[in-house]
């Protein structure tokens, strides 16, 4: 028998700040489900909010401050710039709303601690998305690596060349965050893997281009409890004008 949708308070109503591809993808997954009912979105921008309202059938609201108060929102999908997640979540949960995140929690590590707190004070879901850790690159390594003995030094690159570097707030050093907050999925399947870590160093060069960085350039080494090395270079933009 197929199971459907009989009532209208079975619903999970969501509301989204932002308008890009996760955001997207947050509201193709919430349309596509009929335990869940995509209420209304905001963005910092009226005409993306307008286009991504038209697209997927449902009510823009101008800022996130409004869309967090919505008494028919029950949890508020966070896919905006990182710096204001932490600020996004704190209303959210102290307005009694569920919270689910793209990854940081928060640029300020205190503040993200305190966002624990407070959710499980308030009795409210708090997720913060690390989907990294669900995909097949992942588990195929969890899966193996106790058969290739214990490893001693494991290195992982990212590099995302642009030419010419774009004026987005991934590339601003303020919005964004530094490089490896806003990589911590790509850190985190290692503690995930190899547990406690001991120590860190990096070192980072920014090619800057007033308040937009044309490149940056960041080495990272973290030193595992368990004797591990492992080497976490990051690369963004390009290297020319």
């Amino acid at each position: 028998m197929t199971e459907t949708n009989t009532t209208t308070t079975e619903l999970i109503k969501a509301g989204i700040v932002g308008t890009g591809y996760a955001a997207s993808q947050r509201a193709d997954t919430l349309q596509k489900d009929w335990r869940s009912h995509l209420v209304a979105i905001s963005s910092h921008t009226l005409t993306r909010a307008q286009a991504f309202a038209q697209t997927y059938e449902t009510s823009f609201i101008d800022s996130w401050q409004q869309l967090i108060e919505h008494p028919d929102i029950d949890v508020v999908f966070i896919c905006t710039i990182n710096c204001d997640h932490g600020v996004i979540a704190r209303a959210a949960l102290e307005t009694g709303k569920h919270v689910v995140t793209e990854y940081p929690l928060s640029l300020n590590p205190s503040e993200a601690e305190s966002l624990i707190a407070l959710a499980q004070a308030k009795g409210k879901l708090l997720h913060v998305e690390h989907i990294e850790l669900l995909g097949g690159l992942h588990q195929a390594l969890l899966q193996f690596l106790p058969k290739i003995g214990k490893p001693f030094y494991a290195r992982y690159v990212t590099m995302v060349p642009k030419k010419p570097a774009p004026k987005r707030w991934t590339y601003h050093p303020e919005l964004f965050g530094f490089p490896f907050k806003a990589a911590l999925p790509h850190v985190h399947r290692f503690t995930n893997l190899f547990g406690q870590v001991a120590s860190v160093s990096c070192q980072s060069q920014f090619w800057s281009n007033c308040e937009y960085y044309k490149a940056c350039l960041c080495n990272g080494q973290m030193r595992f409890q368990n004797g591990l090395i492992e080497g976490f270079p990051l690369t963004i933009s390009h290297f020319c004008n």
